[in-house]
């Protein structure tokens, strides 16, 4: 699955600090840095078995390697794909936003949550269904149709939150002076939004250039179904090493950038008074025109994928092109996996954050600052080369973890890892150090404070965490395809068997079960934690 809450470049934008009742002077424990720096090498260690593996590669080596017409081919694909869905995006996303939050167009409150909704389903579940729709969208075109659809939620989210927090008094004032509602939108509201747009496109920057399943369903060749491809036919090695470096570098030229767009300027309001809303901005006659576009795209964002699951699960196997009928006792295993590894991941990402939550909101320093920003750099790194990584790192020196479910749970903590920490650390920030204090004062040890104090007050941050985790991980394709030991069937390891073998009605049942749960645990995260599932602030 895609993301839920806006994750903003390595970390930035979660970092909104502590207040200052929640800082502890003096040095922290040695266990707890102890702790902290665990996490933090682990989100390092794929990076860094990487960069060991390219080195194997002289210079010349290298440079020829690169220079193959297929890398170029790759290299165009990709970031042709990137600037694209990024464009798209921005500008589907942000007007989604604008017309929700600032126009009379009909059923605004529908259309809020129709406009999220995308994010609960998995992009290669998006790409299942256009491609058993139609083969004619394996394609640059088809690509792009399908990242648009599934990431544009990503810009649209951090918008229409930047939307609602603006005052309404600088529109006032500029149509005052003459400005109708579009030349107030680009000269007054636009050049506000930057930090979430900005944000937003980084986001979808970074998914598409890591996403896998979406792309080899469509045979749309990028870095990632190249790597693939290459560890499949037993060509994995060091020149696949440098290929991966290649799509680290390009993620950070992403973070890089937005950094540099964004600059420094401040968008903070400035004098008091509490917030009022906006009147809503009248479209005329383009209300019809509007409402239409809302429809088309909510057809083509949910209406495809809900459809086309629909219609394959009324069909027979013999419908399909390849007849595998389905197993309702593989159903079965298959979701009592992926629930089980959804559970596993989401515990062991809630461990490795803890400890760094704790250290940057308590104990804040340089080293706290580094250890938060290498946690949240697991968000540019993409699925792919972390197994890979650790396939390389057991098969050569840690051999009783290959292929076992201990490693892919710690694939599923390293890579989700920043959206753990989201929910923690915002939790820890809320809560007062004075009252940590006296539940010592009353005896309490370090345990009887957390189950005591720290659990009942962070408990809604922590468990949006956790939610977030979990759908991720239930619904993972990439790492569960590498690293799953053998005969470990998932939901989403059984879409991917069945689609790739062109069984679309074999497949049905189980991308319905896995859009069931992505669903429902959506569901249950915005209405059991409200706020706390979105913790972010723009």
């Amino acid at each position: 699955m895609s993301q839920v809450a806006s994750l903003n470049g390595a970390g930035r934008a979660f970092g909104f600090g502590p207040p200052a009742q929640a800082i502890r002077r003096g040095r922290a424990p040695a266990g707890l840095i102890a702790a902290a720096a665990f996490a933090a090498v682990l989100v390092l260690l794929p990076i860094l078995v990487t960069v060991v593996q390219a080195a194997g590669v002289s210079a010349q080596g290298a440079v020829d390697l690169l220079l193959r017409p297929l890398v170029g081919r790759l290299l165009v694909n990709t970031v042709g794909l990137v600037v694209a869905a990024s464009a798209t995006c921005a500008v589907i996303g942000t007007a989604t936003a604008w017309l929700v939050e600032r126009t009379d167009v009909p059923g605004r409150k529908v259309w809020a949550v129709l406009a999220v909704a995308p994010l609960a389903i998995p992009p290669f579940i998006s790409s299942y269904a256009w491609v058993s729709l139609s083969n004619g969208l394996q394609d640059f075109g088809g690509a792009l149709l399908v990242v648009t659809c599934a990431y544009y939620p990503l810009v649209y989210l951090p918008v229409a939150a930047a939307l609602r927090g603006l005052d309404p008094g600088l529109e006032e004032t500029a149509r005052s002076l003459g400005h109708g509602a579009w030349g107030c939108f680009f000269r007054v509201v636009a050049p506000q939004l930057r930090p979430a747009l900005y944000g937003g496109v980084l986001l979808v920057a970074l998914d598409v250039l890591i996403e896998f399943g979406a792309f080899a369903l469509l045979r749309f060749r990028t870095f990632t179904t190249e790597l693939y491809a290459q560890y499949r036919t037993g060509l994995d090695g060091p020149e696949s090493s440098v290929l991966a470096l290649v799509l680290i570098a390009l993620c950070l030229i992403c973070v890089v950038g937005e950094l540099n767009l964004r600059g420094r300027a401040r968008y903070a309001r400035v004098g008091s008074g509490s917030r009022r809303i906006a009147a809503p901005v009248s479209l005329g006659w383009i209300r019809q025109p509007a409402l239409l576009a809302f429809v088309a795209l909510t057809t083509a964002t949910i209406g495809v994928p809900l459809g086309m699951i629909g219609y394959w699960l009324m069909q027979h196997a013999q419908a399909a092109t390849s007849p595998v009928a389905p197993s309702w006792p593989v159903l079965f295993d298959a979701t009592l996996a992926s629930v089980g590894y959804g559970l596993a991941g989401a515990a062991a990402a809630l461990v490795l954050a803890a400890p760094v939550a704790y250290l940057a909101t308590r104990y804040p320093s340089r080293l706290s600052i580094a250890v938060e920003r290498i946690a949240y750099l697991a968000q540019g790194v993409p699925a792919i080369v972390v197994a890979l990584a650790f396939i390389s790192l057991t098969v050569q020196t840690i051999r009783p973890l290959y292929q076992s479910a201990a490693l892919l749970v710690i694939a599923y903590a390293i890579l989700f890892l920043p959206f753990a920490l989201v929910g923690v650390r915002s939790a820890l920030a809320q809560v007062q150090l004075g009252l940590e204090e006296a539940g010592r004062s009353l005896g309490l040890g370090w345990f009887g404070v957390t189950v005591r104090v720290l659990a009942p007050m962070a408990g809604p941050g922590v468990g949006a965490g956790a939610a977030m985790v979990f759908v991720f991980v239930a619904t993972e394709l990439t790492a569960t395809l590498l690293l799953a030991p053998i005969g470990t069937r998932t939901l989403a390891t059984e879409v991917w068997a069945n689609t790739t073998s062109l069984a679309f009605a074999a497949a049905a049942p189980f991308a319905a079960m896995m859009l069931a749960i992505s669903l429902l645990s959506t569901w249950l995260l915005a209405h059991r934690f409200g706020a706390a599932a979105f913790p972010v602030r723009v």
